[in-house]
């Protein structure tokens, strides 16, 4: 994905966590949007849950948060499992289970974890991949809310 392209919308979940299925145009129009890809096998992805459960809890009247668990190999596909270590995360966030890549298709992403703000007409206004950058990525969300620094 590129700025400003369109937020793909959010289909060929093989399975919602932690919510019913979410559509985009739930999203667009609402408030801006965090999509973050994750993975049960990224260890990156567990060291930053913390910060990403911060962001979910310190904004969450202003914005949304979603989760996609993006299979990095078979191990990665047992929706036990993938349950299991979003508990033991504090994953409260809609999860949507790509166990198939239709949305990590979409969205073009081969990174977990992978951070993607969408504004709320639902462009894309901030991508990043890896596990440091969090200074980097509240700023872009502050400038998508229009909250001063």
């Amino acid at each position: 994905m590129k700025l400003r392209d369109q937020m793909p919308e959010l289909e060929g979940a093989t399975e919602w966590f932690n919510s019913s299925a979410i559509e985009k145009k739930d999203l667009v129009g609402n408030k801006p949007t965090l999509i973050h890809f994750w993975s049960v096998s990224c260890g990156l992805c567990k060291e930053a849950m913390p910060n990403v459960n911060e962001f979910r809890d310190e904004y969450k009247e202003d914005l949304n948060v979603i989760a996609v668990h993006m299979p990095r190999s078979e191990k990665d596909l047992d929706l036990e499992d993938i349950e299991s270590v979003a508990k033991e995360h504090d994953i409260s966030q809609p999860i949507f289970v790509d166990n198939d890549h239709k949305l990590t298709d979409a969205f073009d992403n081969q990174y977990v974890p992978a951070y993607y703000v969408f504004d709320e007409e639902g462009k894309l206004r901030h991508f990043q991949a890896g596990g440091g950058g969090m200074k980097m990525l509240r700023k872009r969300v502050n400038r998508v809310l229009g909250i001063k620094e």
